[in-house]
C-alpha cells in the first residue's frame, strides 16, 4: 500500500519555466555554467551555485545558507510561486527516440523504511549524511527521485485526459527534448491517482537511492526533535517522479581498466580462457547481444567473451546480473579490483556513449582494457530488489534524467 500524495509545489511562474529549469549541476562544462550564470538571471543554477554572485569559493556551511537565501529571493521576486492547494504534476519529456510520462508527487519516507519502496543499490553513509545536512539547511528538494511502478490503467487514463489539454509549461531545450507539465487539481482525479498507488504493494527506486536515504535520515532526525510528531509533517515525505515500467529506459555501464594487474596480454587471455570462450573479432566493432556475453577491447582488437556456464554457477538473482558476473569472474579475481567504488584503476562509461567512445579512451592510452555488456532489464532490477540484494555500483544508467527547478518540494 504505497503512500503517494499531492503537494503544494514551488515552481516557476508560467512564462519563466524554460529559463528557470536547469540540468543537473554536474552536467555543465565550466564554460556552459559560466554562460548560464552570466546571461540568464532566472536559471535555477543561481540558487544551487550561490557563490558565483560573489566570485569566490565558499565553504559548505556558508554555501548551504546562501542556497536558502537565493531560493527565498526567487520566491520574493515571483520568479518562483507556490500552489495554494496540494496537486499532482504530470511531467512529459519527449525526444526523437523516446517519450517519458509520469507523476510528480510526494512519497513516504516511512514506506522506504518499511520496504514498500524497494531498493537495488547500496548507498554510501557519508553521502547520505552530506545530503541530509544540505536538505536540513536549505529546507527544500528540487530533484525528484525516479520511481517506477507496474503499468496502471487508472493512472494512465487520468494522464491521457490532461495531456489532451493545454499544459501549464511547454518548452524545448537545446538537446531537442520537449518538456510539458500539467497540474492535477481536480479532487476526483487526485483521489483516483492516490487510490491507484495505494492499491500497489510496492514501487521501486530506479534512480536516486542516496536522495531517498538522505530524506529518510532527515525525517528520523526531525521526528526525534518534534514532541508533537504526527507522521504527516512535510519532512516525512520526499519528492518523486513516478513513471510506469514500460516507459523506463535502462542502459548499461561499460567498464574501463587502467592496467592488467601486472599480467602480460598473453597471460591475461589465458586466465580468461578458463572461464570464457574467447573469439578474436579483430577490428570489428563488437557489442554483445545476449545476457552473460561480454565484449572486450584490448590492444587495438575486439573480443567476444562467452561465459562457460559449466564452470561458473549462477545461483541467485544477483549472480545472474552481468555487472556482478563481470566483477566475480574478471575484475576481482584477475584484475585485482576489489572495491568498485574506490579503486582508481576502474572507470565507467554509460551505454548512451557509443562503442567508439570506449575504443578511443583505450587507444589514447588512458585505459588498457574495456568491457561491455547488455543492459539489465527492469525484471532483473525488480527481482534483485525483491530478494533484498544490492547491485554493484554503476550497474545501470536509467532515463529519464529530470531537470531541476520545475517543481520544488518545500518542508
Amino acid at each position: 500500500m504505497a503512500k503517494v500524495v499531492p503537494f503544494k509545489a514551488v515552481r516557476p511562474a508560467r512564462g519563466l519555466a524554460n529559463l528557470v529549469a536547469s540540468r543537473s549541476y554536474e552536467d555543465y562544462s565550466p564554460a556552459e555554467l559560466g554562460a548560464q550564470l552570466d546571461f540568464n538571471p532566472y536559471t535555477f543554477l543561481h540558487i544551487i551555485n550561490p557563490g558565483y554572485k560573489f566570485q569566490q569559493e565558499i565553504d559548505k556551511a556558508t554555501r548551504f545558507k546562501l542556497v536558502k537565501n537565493r531560493f527565498h529571493e526567487f520566491k520574493e521576486e515571483n520568479v518562483l510561486i507556490q500552489d495554494e492547494t496540494p496537486c499532482y504534476y504530470i511531467y512529459k519529456k519527449t525526444s526523437e527516440l523516446h517519450s517519458f510520462c509520469g507523476i510528480i508527487a510526494a512519497t513516504s519516507t516511512n514506506d522506504y523504511k518499511n520496504g514498500l519502496i524497494k531498493v537495488h543499490e547500496d548507498t554510501i553513509a557519508s553521502r547520505e549524511r552530506l545530503f541530509k545536512d544540505y536538505l536540513k539547511s536549505v529546507g527544500f528538494n528540487s530533484e525528484p527521485v525516479l520511481l517506477t511502478y507496474p503499468d496502471n490503467t487508472s493512472i494512465s487514463n487520468v494522464m491521457k485526459t490532461y495531456m489532451a489539454q493545454r499544459p501549464e509549461y511547454e518548452f524545448a531545450t537545446h538537446d531537442k527534448h520537449m518538456h510539458s507539465v500539467w497540474i492535477v487539481k481536480n479532487e476526483r482525479d487526485i483521489t483516483s491517482i492516490k487510490q491507484a498507488f495505494e492499491d500497489m504493494s510496492s514501487v521501486y527506486i530506479a534512480d536516486g537511492h542516496h536522495r531517498t536515504a538522505s530524506s529518510h535520515l532527515l525525517a528520523e532526525e526531525l521526528k526525534s526533535k518534534n514532541k508533537n510528531h504526527t507522521g504527516e509533517e512535510p519532512y516525512n515525505y520526499f519528492m518523486s517522479y513516478l513513471i510506469p515500467e514500460s516507459d523506463l529506459q535502462v542502459y548499461e555501464f561499460n567498464r574501463l581498466v587502467k592496467d592488467l594487474n601486472g599480467l602480460t596480454k598473453e597471460a591475461f587471455l589465458i586466465k580468461l580462457d578458463a572461464i570464457f570462450r574467447i573469439q578474436n573479432r579483430q577490428l570489428q566493432l563488437y557489442k554483445p547481444s545476449k545476457k552473460h556475453h561480454f565484449s572486450m577491447y584490448l590492444d587495438g582488437e575486439f573480443y567476444s567473451l562467452y561465459l562457460r556456464k559449466t564452470i561458473f554457477d549462477i545461483n541467485d538473482s544477483l549472480t545472474d546480473l552481468d555487472a556482478q558476473l563481470l566483477y566475480q569472474t574478471i575484475l576481482k579475481p584477475i584484475l585485482g579490483i576489489k572495491n568498485l567504488r574506490k579503486d582508481s584503476r576502474i572507470a565507467y562509461s554509460h551505454g548512451k556513449n557509443d562503442i567508439i567512445h570506449v575504443k578511443q579512451r583505450v587507444d589514447n592510452g588512458e585505459f588498457k582494457v574495456a568491457f561491455g555488456m547488455i543492459p539489465a532489464t527492469i525484471e532483473q532490477i525488480k527481482r534483485i530488489a525483491d530478494d533484498g540484494l544490492k547491485m554493484p555500483p554503476k550497474s545501470t544508467y536509467i532515463e529519464p534524467k529530470l531537470r531541476s527547478g520545475l517543481t520544488i518540494y518545500e518542508f
